[in-house]
């Protein structure tokens, strides 16, 4: 009943909402889309002008210094003059912790400092701006970058330079004050690679350490971008996913990098997207909601069809559907009831020609068994008139009277068993015993129509609960078929085995077999192919195995004969007079 209104109900979502959460998905890609750019550009922007505050920290500290080589070149300049010029500009200017000539054999002459002047001329691999040398960066004692400047000085016809150590504690506290959102730092990263500052205080350790960061994400991006000098990506850092974008100093080829967790960075266009799914989501499963009960209004008359159809599958004639409409499928809910009707005549009809044809093959089989005895009594009695006083021939008069009785009384019994089983009683017993007795009472009557009876019993004995009589029965009624449907000189086989839990009992003949067409039925009542019985053998033998709690199955094939196998539970009981012993 579910299963066609929730289908339903999926039809008109499909029809109605899918249009709805195809703009809803375009909007929320148009949305994050756009929305991320706006971030990434904002981003970018904090970058360039941090680039643009140091650059000019940096070139103005140039122009500084090459404003004191300037004031140094004057002629007539005294040394103490120069000395004076040098400490009025480290006072001035705190950016230089410490100026100093240095003539060409690398002697310091004149310095700012009262000790031992501590720089010197800058190697192979300092950086040339703007006509002076700037050394790599190191970190003095306060863990704060320091790098030294180098500008030729002309002094007379002698070229000395006017070194001066650069002190970047106002850059690196710039670049500490920025943030970005909560959360978003700013680092600077040198033309070589070597981290110079950083904005997040759990990672100033990196500066003193010197870490190279050429194995950035943003870094590797700038260098296959020759001539880009921005760059913007998403990757995995110390904080997680962030948003990293960078942005170069023209004139120093430095990088400024600004990271900022994605959560934090995206989080408008997230939660946007977020609000704009629940209201999809929402108007959905109303629209479902909506469509599940008017498509249950809707389909009810179906769904009672439905029910009404399963009722007579199950065999409920009387079942009938009520459906209060005029259209189609209230003309076919009509139908259904005439149908309906039909069926339980069709029925009725059915019944009474089979109760006749049972009545009739039950009469025929009474009339076979039954007249067969009774006319062997008559033919008895009228002799027994003609020659009551030979001895003899009441003697045998006697025997055939019990005969033919026991006869009567067996096919009475298989009547009233068949209505009203009689009861087993269980016992434990062996099962190869119980064979091996009905196989030497039946050995004659096997000599006797040419047929081979053989035996393989399972080594040991075979214990189960059963009855013996019922037992004994079961398996001379299944060898005494094998006999009828075995030719002569052919084998009939007794066989036990034992497997898992299970005795295994299989009687095996060379018959003619069992066409296929009647292997379903042959444990029906009233089902048999003799000329004489009622068919009630392999029947009540089936119901005595599974009140004995066994199972029994047939294979068979044309010309090549069949074999019943009856499986039955092995118990661990033992008789009792085995259990005494």
């Amino acid at each position: 009943m579910r299963k066609i209104t929730t289908r339903f109900a999926l039809l008109m979502a499909a029809a109605a909402v899918m249009p709805l959460l195809a703009y809803g998905a375009v909007s929320m890609y148009s949305l994050r889309t756009g929305a991320q750019e706006t971030v990434v550009q904002g981003n970018l922007n904090v970058a360039r002008q941090v680039a643009e505050q140091i650059d000019l920290y940096v070139t103005g500290s140039v122009k500084i210094l090459k404003a004191v080589a300037a004031d140094l070149q004057q002629t007539g300049l005294a040394p103490w003059q120069q000395d004076r010029i040098l400490k009025n500009y480290v006072l001035e200017f705190p950016e230089f912790q410490e100026l100093t000539l240095i003539d060409e054999s690398g002697k310091a002459t004149i310095s700012s400092r009262l000790g031992r002047p501590t720089v010197a001329v800058p190697g192979s691999e300092s950086t040339k701006i703007a006509g002076t040398l700037m050394s790599k960066f190191s970190v003095d004692n306060d863990l704060l970058p320091t790098a030294v400047l180098a500008a030729p000085v002309t002094n007379g016809q002698r070229q000395v330079w006017l070194v001066g150590r650069l002190n970047l504690e106002e850059m690196w506290r710039m670049v500490d004050r920025i943030r970005v959102g909560n959360q978003g730092y700013a680092l600077v990263v040198t033309g070589e690679g070597q981290l110079l500052a950083h904005g997040d205080p759990d990672e100033k350790s990196r500066v003193a350490r010197g870490d190279k960061m050429q194995g950035h994400p943003l870094i590797t991006a700038l260098n296959q971008r020759k001539g880009d000098r921005t760059a913007s990506a998403e990757y995995v850092g110390d904080r997680g996913t962030v948003l990293g974008v960078a942005a170069t100093l023209p004139s120093l080829g430095w990088t400024v990098i600004i990271e900022q967790p994605q959560s934090e960075a995206f989080a408008i266009p997230l939660a946007l997207q977020n609000q704009l799914g629940i209201a999809i989501t929402i108007a959905l499963l109303a629209m479902l909601v909506a469509g599940y009960f008017w498509g249950r209004s809707f389909i009810a008359p179906i769904l009672a069809l439905m029910r009404g159809t399963r009722a007579l599958a199950q065999g409920h004639l009387e079942e009938r559907v009520v459906v209060d409409s005029t259209d189609e499928l209230g003309q076919l809910g009509l139908a259904f009831n005439n149908m309906a009707d039909k069926l339980v005549e069709l029925q009725e009809d059915v019944r009474k020609k089979e109760r006749q044809a049972v009545f009739g093959r039950v009469a025929v089989g009474l009339v076979h068994d039954i007249s067969h005895p009774i006319q062997n009594i008559g033919n008895s009695c009228k002799l027994l008139v003609k020659m009551f006083d030979d001895l003899e021939y009441r003697e045998s008069f006697k025997r055939t009277v019990e005969r033919e009785f026991e006869q009567v009384k067996r096919v009475l019994d298989d009547l009233r068993n068949l209505a009203r089983p009689k009861p087993l009683e269980r016992f434990p017993l062996d099962l190869n015993k119980a064979l091996h007795g009905v196989a030497e009472s039946m050995l004659p009557s096997a000599e006797s129509s040419g047929i081979s009876l053989e035996t393989e019993f399972v080594f040991g004995p075979l214990y189960i609960e059963g009855d013996l009589y019922a037992l004994n029965r079961i398996h001379r009624n299944l060898i005494t078929n094998a006999f009828q449907a075995t030719p002569p000189r052919g084998r009939v086989v007794i066989r036990t085995m034992r497997q898992n839990d299970e005795a295994i009992v299989e009687i095996a003949d060379t018959g003619s077999g069992i066409p296929p067409s009647r292997l379903g039925g042959i444990f029906d009542d009233f089902v048999t192919t003799k000329k004489q019985g009622l068919g009630l053998g392999l029947a009540l033998s089936k119901k005595m195995v599974e009140q004995l709690g066994g199972t029994i199955a047939v294979a068979s094939e044309v010309g090549r004969g069949s074999t019943f196998t009856l499986r039955f539970p092995v118990t661990k009981a033992r008789p009792a007079q085995l259990a005494a012993s």
